[in-house]
């Protein structure tokens, strides 16, 4: 069981079938240092790309004047803990001297905006601009509506440009941003185009990152190059999850939800009108509204004729991205003034909407759209303190394909208010991460899978990092070339007569406990397992003999492996430790122990050093001698 962690569930890609390699074959360990290599390529972009931002000269604001305070006072909602900590720390950023680079991820309608817009009063303060990107003409002007409400008492412009606007109100905005007459800019794509210039752009944000293409990625880099960044997501795509985890990118997670907020109760059924129908007469029987979401452009207008005909009462209206922006406009206008109570539409209205009034989404077709698809069309209901409804329309439940059905599954496990960042973690699981800087990547995370070329990644960006600090540079140089840096990492083995595992009556559950043991297998250091020892306490009551073997087990291995001790053998009367060749302990170290002990010591021609143990030992006596003699390698001046 100390070797468990050796063990992982393999996650390739797509439906690729692994190669099986031969037991005591070395095409595997071949295999493993072939990635290892290419891992380390990728690390090391990564951590040059984010060196050079941390490298780089920010334009450092002014602290919060009286101005900004004005901006606080004038929030008409109490701010959550969660959200308090997000502005706390962007405001930090934005005050300190290297370009911010922050995710700031938040469940649909915790409080985001209001990060954004604090963020941006901040950067106009100081002289700045702020560009904010979004995803859907509906949202810019939604949140152009949502600034010019918040900033209306302050000296300061805000545009928004995006199709809506004819061609000659969109040459006025541009050239009044080229001369710094406006100060935020909301838009679409549209921003990212060639003949838009800014005067002094001191902060970009993005909202709903994922929803950008490659081509816009590429254009968003060289806008982002020494201007401070703000992400804001409810689910945050696996790949810039993923920057987050591995410590490359900043992370602020808002998850306390705002006062009376309630769950949006969700429910997947079979596609039935009696479904529709009942779900409508429902909602506008407590005079609410309705979003049925039916992304298909070409059959919406059957789809809203139904809809009529199941509820002849409701006043339906159609909306899709195909439409003239003064049509879609319109629609959206007399939706949000109650004027239309059913609203058949695409997945136009994913992001960022509020329409406290609509309480029940209807999504058909439900297992065709990604997890944040649907995690998004179900964050437009419930933004108020009414029970909404989301119901996810499938086929047939039984016909489910598996990577749907999983993705339907973690929408209702993560049900509860704040599951936007457990759920893109178990996206991350479901899809993997993608690769990060590309499509290069692929046939390494097929040939090992998903959860070992993360670890080797993890792995090497914190050996990156270290090194990094070591050399006192703010960031790695990683220039060099990386052959005979790799150095072979050692799993030592331990065989001695000691009984050390999990009982099943200290943690009965089978799946929790091969989640136990993968916990302490996996600890780096000795603090990381007294964390675990006390977790474990906490949770199962004090921990058995055998158990707290098991810790000291992990403790030796993790100094083992740190001497490149290969193997560590209990004998009849005598310990073995087997040395790999690229062992730190010097032979003479060793030749010194050897002549300088008593009887029974003794270092073999095959690298094996002997050293004899008092006759049947108890384990902790067994531990002590063990650590002796590690620390006596180790150069410290311990008598054995």
């Amino acid at each position: 069981v100390d070797q468990i962690n050796s063990v992982g569930k393999y996650k390739g890609v797509a439906d690729q079938q692994p190669t099986l390699d031969k037991l005591g074959d070395k095409t595997w360990l071949t295999t493993r240092n072939r990635i290892k290599k290419a891992v380390w390529q990728v690390a090391r972009e990564l951590l040059n790309l984010y060196a050079k931002r941390k490298l780089a000269e920010g334009h450092r604001f002014s602290a919060p004047g009286e101005m900004y305070h004005e901006l606080e006072e004038s929030f008409p909602f109490d701010e959550t803990p969660g959200q308090l900590k997000a502005i706390g720390e962007v405001m930090d950023d934005l005050c300190s001297d290297r370009p911010m680079d922050r995710l700031v991820c938040g469940d649909v309608g915790y409080g985001k905006t209001e990060v954004a817009v604090r963020a941006a009063f901040k950067v106009v303060e100081d002289g700045g601009q702020v560009a904010v990107l979004v995803p859907t003409t509906v949202l810019a002007e939604q949140h152009t509506a949502t600034f010019r409400e918040r900033l209306a008492g302050f000296p300061l412009r805000v545009e928004s440009l995006n199709r809506f606007r004819t061609t000659g109100e969109q040459k006025k905005i541009v050239a009044d941003l080229a001369a710094g007459a406006i100060d935020i800019v909301i838009g679409t794509h549209r921003l990212l185009s060639a003949d838009v210039k800014f005067k002094k752009l001191g902060l970009l944000i993005i909202d709903e990152e994922h929803r950008f293409g490659v081509t816009h990625k590429e254009k968003l880099k060289k806008l982002r190059a020494g201007v401070d960044v703000l992400t804001l997501t409810a689910t945050p795509i696996p790949r810039t999850l993923q920057l987050s985890l591995l410590g490359v990118r900043d992370l602020s997670v808002i998850s306390s939800p705002p006062e009376l907020r309630r769950t949006v109760k969700t429910f997947i059924a079979r596609h039935d009108d009696l479904v529709i129908k009942e779900a409508i007469h429902r909602e506008l029987g407590r005079e609410g509204q309705v979003f049925l979401v039916h992304n298909r452009v070409q059959s919406i207008h059957e789809v809203a004729n139904r809809v009529q005909q199941l509820a002849p009462e409701a006043k339906v209206a159609v909306a899709h991205g195909q439409m003239p922006g003064k049509a879609l406009e319109e629609i959206m206008v007399r939706f949000v003034r109650q004027e239309i109570n059913v609203l058949v539409c695409t997945t136009i209205i994913e992001s960022g909407l509020d329409i406290p009034s609509a309480n029940t989404i209807i999504i058909t077709r439900a297992e065709r759209l990604g997890l944040a698809e649907i995690y998004q069309l179900r964050g437009r209901v419930g933004r108020s303190s009414q029970q909404a409804y989301a119901y996810l329309l499938v086929p047939a439940l039984d016909e489910l394909a598996g990577e749907a059905r999983r993705r339907l599954q973690a929408l209702m496990d993560y049900n509860e208010l704040g599951g936007g960042f457990k759920l893109a973690l178990s996206d991350l699981q479901i899809r993997g991460g993608g690769n990060i800087l590309g499509e290069s990547q692929s046939g390494n995370i097929a040939a090992v899978g998903y959860d070992m070329y993360l670890d080797l990644l993890q792995k090497t960006v914190l050996d990156l990092k270290r090194r990094g600090q070591r050399e006192g540079v703010g960031g790695p140089e990683l220039d060099g070339d990386l052959d005979g840096e790799l150095g072979e990492e050692i799993e030592p083995e331990i065989k001695i007569g000691i009984a050390a595992h999990i009982p099943a009556d200290y943690v009965s559950d089978v799946n929790q406990r091969y989640l136990c043991y993968r916990k302490i297998t996996a600890a780096a250091d000795d603090r990381a397992l007294a964390e675990i020892r006390d977790e474990f306490s906490d949770r199962f009551g004090p921990l058995p003999a055998e158990t707290a073997n098991l810790f000291e087990i992990i403790t030796l291995k993790n100094r083992l492996a740190a001497l490149k001790i290969s193997k560590l053998e209990q004998g009849p009367a005598a310990l073995v430790l087997s040395f790999h060749p690229s062992t730190p302990v010097a032979p003479e170290r060793i030749a010194a122990l050897v002549n300088q002990r008593k009887k029974g010591w003794r270092f073999t021609p095959a690298g094996r050093l002997v050293s004899p143990l008092p006759p049947n030992p108890s384990p902790a006596i067994l531990f002590n001698e063990i650590k002796k003699l590690l620390h006596a390698l180790m150069g410290d001046d311990i008598s054995l």
